[in-house]
């Protein structure tokens, strides 16, 4: 069962590596298994989900079932294509191109569409605003690449679905995932103190020198300059706030720069859009990669179905995922995993 994963998370968030990954599919067994432990759950997604025919893919796609006390938060537009009875129970003035969020009680079971918020910021409010409503859990079904849903500040766990429809090739979706995996669950960084971190600056790097100094590194300089400077010979750490992309480290890695032991840090795995070759050159030059609040990584499904057509051996994708990677991997197709 799903759910053994996820005893006591308050919210957790369900994350894809693409379409048709089997991230509805997840959702409806998690809410099914916890609607049979009188869990109550709390309801959004950011992006549409639901519709019996993906939008992009123009695949079928399974509904969303729900259960009668289930709170939902959705787009007004959408509740003409669910079939609960429903009562509206809070208002929360977002917009969206499908309407305002509104936030409902499942006075039935049936089908629902969800259109929630577009902001991380909103998800994080609804997860109170649920827990005001009596929700015990909340769950927010994600969207195709956006994983910093899976940042601590959203959610406090996250489920990473992949399979078939990733790639034709098992070796790529092994490969691919088990990097996501690797990013996502960074330890946390052991350079910076909270107080540190939370000293403001107006620039995107901090860097914290030999003697325990930190400070802001210097506008107009990149990365790379900095680091191979006479000036900032004794850094010792830095801190990138938002993303750290291959155009700032690529640099870094080209410029000579003595890196090892050097520690390089973000907020969360979600702020690491590195590419594997990137990754690996950092760790081969000695360079430590953490990150202020680490990710917990419940779960990793595998979808051997692929919505295009065509299927994997479900044991050796299952048997080859959980080789790769040190989390707890599901088929989420098997019902021998319930």
């Amino acid at each position: 069962m799903l759910k053994e994963y996820i005893q006591g998370v308050r919210s957790l968030s369900i994350i894809g590596m693409c379409k048709n990954a089997g991230k509805t599919t997840v959702l409806n067994k998690l809410i099914a298994e916890l609607n049979e432990s009188r869990v109550r759950l709390g309801l959004t997604s950011i992006g549409r989900d639901g519709e019996s025919t993906d939008l992009v893919t123009r695949t079928a796609k399974p509904g969303i079932y729900v259960y009668e006390g289930t709170l939902v938060a959705t787009a007004v537009d959408m509740f003409r294509l669910s079939d609960i009875t429903r009562e509206i129970i809070y208002s929360t003035g977002w917009p969206t191109p499908m309407g305002e969020v509104a936030v409902v009680r499942a006075r039935s079971d049936g089908n629902v569409q969800l259109a929630g918020p577009s902001m991380t910021a909103q998800l994080s409010t609804l997860v109170d605003v649920f827990s005001s409503f009596g929700a015990d859990m909340t769950i927010i079904d994600g969207a195709l690449s956006r994983k910093t849903l899976c940042a601590p500040t959203v959610s406090e766990a996250t489920i990473l679905c992949t399979g078939a429809s990733y790639s034709r090739d098992i070796n790529v979706v092994i490969e691919d995932t088990a990097f996501s995996t690797a990013l996502l669950t960074l330890p946390r960084q052991e350079s910076f103190s909270e107080a540190e971190l939370d000293m403001p600056i107006s620039g995107k790097i901090r860097f914290k020198r030999a003697d325990g100094t930190v400070e802001q590194m210097k506008d107009g300089l990149t990365l790379a300059e900095a680091l191979r400077s006479r000036e900032y010979a004794d850094v010792k750490s830095a801190y990138i706030t938002g993303a750290v992309t291959d155009a700032t480290i690529k640099p870094v890695l080209m410029g000579g720069a003595k890196l090892k032991g050097f520690e390089l840090s973000a907020e969360d795995g979600s702020k690491l859009l590195l590419s594997h070759d990137s990754y690996e050159k950092l760790l081969i030059r000695g360079v430590r990669i953490g990150v202020r609040r680490p990710v917990k990584l419940a779960a990793i499904t595998v979808n051997p179905v692929s919505a295009y057509g065509f299927h994997m051996d479900p044991k050796l994708l299952l048997d080859s995922m959980r080789a790769a990677v040190s989390v707890p991997v599901v088929n989420v197709e098997s019902k021998d995993e319930d």
